[in-house]
């Protein structure tokens, strides 16, 4: 710190200042400091790891997750579209730093509702993807947007799962909400994640990926 009174504190005999471990009293410039230097602990902040934003790819991979930092990720889709109608964004894991990922052993279960007013459910104890995370028409202003919360990926003693919710439209042009879980159901680490479409797409948005800051 620039300043010779710290925190109420003055003298040589100074407490240091770390993340977990700040003491004295501080004022808004103070923190604000501390801040920028990664020593303020605000638990349940989001700290962002990578945004991508894409254009006509086919997936979209994540093989920095920060695995052993973060026991909770939360993943951010926006405006995503496909230039084919009737496609839905899915997730899959990796075990081995993004070079393969795996393609069965998923479980979820979800339920769409529809604008119109019927609903349905996606359910399966056997995918060969972690979800159906959201989809698109193939349109620009009919985008498809949605939220992620994943769990456990860095605990190798732990299954990893999810939580989402996506809003988009259907076939028909009806608004459409998907929500619900899913759990890759092996007590593995997962150390990377890709975004692709269930059938053969390509996408564009954006998509990123947060760490949720806890105690350790």
């Amino acid at each position: 710190m620039s300043k010779s009174n710290k925190y109420g504190y003055s003298g040589v005999d100074i407490p240091t200042q770390a993340a977990f471990a700040n003491v004295g009293k501080f004022d808004p410039a103070e923190i604000n400091e501390l801040v920028q230097e990664d020593k303020w602990t605000q638990y349940g902040q989001l700290e962002l790891i990578e945004t991508q934003n894409v254009s006509g790819v086919s997936a979209i991979d994540f093989t920095n997750i920060k695995e052993n930092e973060y026991n909770v990720h939360f993943v951010t889709a926006n405006n995503m579209s496909t230039n084919t109608d009737q496609r839905h964004l899915i997730t899959r894991f990796s075990t081995d730093g993004g070079s393969s990922f795996i393609s069965s052993g998923y479980q979820q279960a979800q339920q769409y509702m529809l604008a119109s007013g019927s609903f349905g459910e996606h359910r399966s104890t056997s995918q060969s993807f972690l979800n159906y995370w959201t989809s698109s028409l193939g349109l620009n202003e009919e985008v498809g947007n949605a939220y992620m919360y994943l769990y456990n990926l860095g605990d190798s003693t732990k299954y990893s799962f999810s939580t989402e919710m996506s809003s988009d439209f259907d076939y028909l042009n009806i608004l459409q909400v998907n929500f619900g879980s899913s759990v890759y159901p092996q007590a593995n680490v997962v150390n990377a994640i890709r975004f692709e479409g269930h059938s053969s797409t390509s996408w564009t948005g954006s998509i990123s990926l947060y760490g949720i800051k806890e105690y350790s």
